[in-house]
């Protein structure tokens, strides 16, 4: 299946200008622990960076720096990795892997991006696989045991 089936099309973005404390409200706001930093090019989202909760903590109120000083663009994560809508879900799980990342957007053929797809979103996804692929064994039983003769 392709992952741009799967994904979750309803993402909250940034641009690289909002500020910290926007970001933080946003967060808040629809309940995410990160925000796509995207630069709109030709009507489109393009996907740069992605910051998170984690980030503003780390890199801002640990140093007990002045929110007001940084925006996204200062401390989104530089090395975005996406996945074409196109990929399948093994390929995508593989990307999440080798990169070590939770969360990784999904983009088109232009790259302007459609959704993003969490380790929470695959696992969710494999669990329900796993459990139906476990209902098989106990029917291919019962209808063995009905078909037998005597």
């Amino acid at each position: 299946m392709a992952i741009g089936e799967l994904c979750n099309r309803e993402v909250v973005f940034a641009i690289r200008k909002t500020s910290i404390t926007e970001a933080a409200q946003l967060m808040r706001r629809y309940h995410v622990g990160d925000l796509v930093v995207v630069d709109l090019m030709e009507g489109k989202r393009v996907p740069v960076g992605i910051v998170t909760d984690r980030d503003i903590v780390i890199e801002i109120i640990a140093e007990s720096l002045l929110v007001d000083d940084f925006t996204v663009g200062d401390i989104m994560s530089l090395q975005l990795v996406s996945v074409s809508e196109k990929e399948g879900v093994i390929e995508t799980i593989r990307l999440m892997r080798v990169n070590g990342i939770r969360r990784i957007p999904v983009v088109d053929d232009n790259g302007g991006m459609i959704g993003i797809i969490t380790v929470d979103d695959m696992l969710d996804l494999l669990a329900e696989e796993l459990s139906e692929l476990a209902k098989v064994a106990p029917r291919e039983q019962a209808g063995e045991a009905r078909n037998r003769v005597g």
